[in-house]
């Protein structure tokens, strides 16, 4: 993605959480033409931190929306809707840092022990139960394959941590494109 398609993610995702957590209209994926880039339906993450610690993370693996649409919807989920945090405030905008994981798509592994640690996300299905770790996670953690398949087993799927090693769950793998606010130029 060339650099004028990162800023214009980027300058989406900042003016669709601005909007929800002021509680203004936003209608920034409408305001010009998009790059073929920007029509794809990419699955996208949006990652959301404050001082360096997480703050917010919500995406979708697929999608059938135009990937500026999914950002804004992502954007807004993570300021408002992850669980694990209170809604970002206006005072916390200033603060904001926004990250954008634009995903490959999943391609299902035989070996769920083959993909390259920082290099390749996982995603892993059993029945109704579904996680999904980015793959700058298991750099971040310092985790080994092992350790990244049981933890995202058990943290994000609420499987047991060895449910990967005894069949039944499908193992997909992904590479991301991350576009961050503090590697592009505004």
């Amino acid at each position: 993605m060339d650099e004028k398609d990162k800023k214009v993610l980027l300058q989406i995702a900042r003016k669709s959480i601005e909007s929800a957590v002021k509680g203004i209209p936003n209608d920034q994926t409408q305001a010009e033409p998009f790059s073929p880039d920007l029509k794809g339906e990419n699955g996208a993450f949006v990652t959301l931190r404050t001082c360096g610690k997480l703050r917010g993370c919500i995406g979708r693996m697929v999608s059938d929306i135009p990937l500026h649409k999914l950002v804004s919807e992502m954007a807004v989920s993570a300021a408002t809707d992850d669980p694990r945090f209170n809604q970002i405030e206006p005072p916390e905008l200033d603060d904001l840092e926004i990250d954008i994981s634009v995903l490959s798509p999943l391609q299902k592994v035989e070996n769920p022990l083959d993909f390259e640690l920082g290099r390749h996300g996982i995603y892993v299905i059993e029945g109704s139960a579904t996680g999904c770790f980015l793959p700058q996670v298991a750099t971040d953690m310092g985790w080994t394959r092992e350790e990244f398949l049981s933890q995202c087993c058990s943290i994000k799927a609420g499987l047991s941590p060895d449910a990967w090693k005894k069949g039944g769950v499908d193992v997909y793998i992904f590479t991301s494109e991350i576009i961050s606010e503090k590697d592009v130029d505004s």
